[in-house]
């Protein structure tokens, strides 16, 4: 039996991850859940919004399944995902792009992955005021993060027989910054001679991607590249509801989806709980359940080709309950 901390989180997070509960357990892989909360929902009670306990029984499990967590705009606590990610060390954050038959895309044949960098650059949160007019924000890049995650990125494609890594980064103009991390790209991709290596600056990137997406295999870029670039990415897969992610560090691994909480129907059975099916299907798969894994994925793939019982942003009507028992029908 595997032990795994589960986040539940706020919002429509609730109802989306007792969704992945249920399709896992149908499955018959065997996992204790260890529930802890945060986000605003704990804030009254704890006076923070990431509690202790949380970290600690992440830490002590090594494995988590977050629901999406709101993060205030312009004002109150910083980002949850953010604390986690930087107080675990959880320095990749990991994010396939595939598209599904029936999904609601034009595109096809679309199957890369986001490799960001996920401890500094401008997510660092080192910002000050100055003066009642202007405000300044320290984007941190360094070698050894750079390193890592590129690193990271190789073995993957090493492990999984993919073919090109690129480096995503904008040197042109901050040449100091961010070309120490195309420096340090190019020298751990001469580690790798069997695997192909080039670089983008982002802004053609997102050019590239939206006119050749099945041309790119593994990316690799500092933080803030990494959350615009994966937001494009649903976009050519057909929105945030499909789309998975995963924060891995050396001994801990945190798995959660890419969209945000969507307060706006918490609670009226309508969130679409793919994106964190497909997220336990990267759990299963770091816990080496590989078999559950593919049944799960398959059973979704089914369902989105026949395009009969969706959720609203899919284009169908379904309710959360019935597009999670349906998934699990086909298991």
């Amino acid at each position: 039996m595997e032990t795994v901390t589960l986040i539940p989180g706020d919002g429509i997070g609730p109802e989306v991850s007792r969704a992945v509960q249920k399709v896992i357990d149908a499955v018959g892989v065997d996992i204790e859940w260890k529930e802890v909360n945060a986000g605003a929902g704990v804030m009254d009670k704890y006076g923070t919004p990431l509690p202790d306990k949380v970290l600690d029984s992440v830490r002590k499990n090594k494995v988590a399944l977050k629901g999406p967590i709101t993060t205030p705009v312009g004002s109150g606590f910083r980002s949850v995902n953010v604390a986690i990610r930087k107080k675990l060390d959880l320095y990749i954050n990991l994010r396939p792009v595939k598209t599904y038959k029936g999904a609601p895309t034009k595109f096809k044949d679309v199957n890369y992955v986001v490799f960001r960098e996920n401890t500094e650059g401008l997510y660092a949160g080192i910002e000050h005021e100055v003066g009642e007019d202007a405000a300044e924000s320290i984007k941190i890049i360094t070698r050894k993060a750079s390193k890592r995650i590129v690193k990271a990125a190789f073995e993957y494609a090493k492990r999984e027989n993919r073919k090109l890594v690129t480096a995503v980064h904008k040197a042109n103009i901050m040449k100091l910054s961010d070309g120490l991390f195309l420096e340090t790209a190019k020298e751990v991709a001469k580690e790798y001679p069997e695997i192909e290596f080039n670089d983008r600056i982002v802004d053609n990137m997102c050019m590239q991607l939206v006119q050749y997406p099945d041309e790119y295999d593994v990316l690799v870029m500092p933080n803030l590249y990494g959350d615009v670039i994966s937001d494009l990415g649903a976009g050519l897969i057909g929105g945030l509801g499909l789309t998975p992610g995963a924060n891995i560090g050396d001994e801990i691994a945190v798995f959660e989806a890419v969209h945000g909480s969507a307060p706006d129907i918490a609670g009226k059975d309508k969130a679409n709980p793919i994106a964190l099916l497909l997220s336990g299907v990267l759990m299963l798969r770091h816990l080496e359940e590989f078999e559950a894994a593919d049944r799960v994925e398959n059973a979704i793939a089914e369902i989105l080709a026949e395009g009969k019982v969706l959720t609203k942003d899919l284009g169908g009507e379904a309710a959360t309950t019935e597009i999670t028992e349906e998934i699990i029908n086909r298991l």
